[in-house]
């Protein structure tokens, strides 16, 4: 993606609604390899809190490095080292905000996982910040890319039903279990996977 990208709005739009749900899946993904090797117990993990294979400061983070980097893209280490330095603030000021606001709660602990080196309080490691700058070198040149290439091959109405429709999906899991689960005391997905059987590395 190294051209000068010119797209309708339309296009923009179901762009930046597939990489929300591309980006949530690969951070998914992700968490789920890496913590097969990290829990030591030789079993995977579920990850996430919702229903579907799907994390949101993943495309939080993924949203942030293309609107930061997409000027950028001629420059692949300037995608490299700002994406880098994204993800490190996203990790911590997110993981930061939840400690405090959830009294000490932890969505991830990088004191206790392996490779942590350059771990800063336990929110974010260099480790970390390092596969995200790889990922987002993934992101730019390949992913997003695709995506745009899509918006101009396919209809409108069959580009936008796709994109809409999967990050309907996806908006509703993630509203459900951040809201309806705790106002309505509803089982949320947490519930739902260790009731199959799945365990979570918490």
């Amino acid at each position: 993606m190294k051209k000068e990208v010119k797209l309708e709005r339309w296009q923009w739009v179901g762009v930046m609604m597939l990489l929300v749900v591309f980006a949530g899946f690969f951070g998914w993904v992700y968490e789920f390899i890496f913590y097969y090797f990290d829990g030591g117990t030789g079993e995977f993990y579920m990850q996430g809190g919702n229903f579907l294979p799907w994390i949101n400061i993943y495309a939080i983070g993924a949203v942030l490095i293309v609107a930061c980097c997409l000027r950028l893209r001629k420059y692949p280490w300037a995608v490299f080292l700002l994406s880098m330095l994204i993800a490190g603030i996203v990790e911590f000021v997110g993981g930061w905000l939840v400690y405090t606001i959830g009294n000490g709660t932890r969505y991830w602990d990088y004191n206790t996982e392996i490779w942590n080196f350059g771990n800063i309080e336990g929110f974010v490691c260099l480790r970390s910040v390092l596969v995200f700058g790889v990922s987002a070198l993934f992101l730019m040149y390949i992913i997003m890319p695709w995506f745009i290439k899509l918006s101009q091959k396919m209809p409108k109405k069959a580009f936008l039903t796709l994109a809409v429709g999967l990050f309907a999906v996806v908006m509703v899991d993630e509203i459900y279990n951040l809201l309806a689960s705790k106002i309505f005391d509803w089982p949320d997905a947490m519930d739902f996977w260790r009731s199959m059987g799945w365990k979570y590395l918490t």
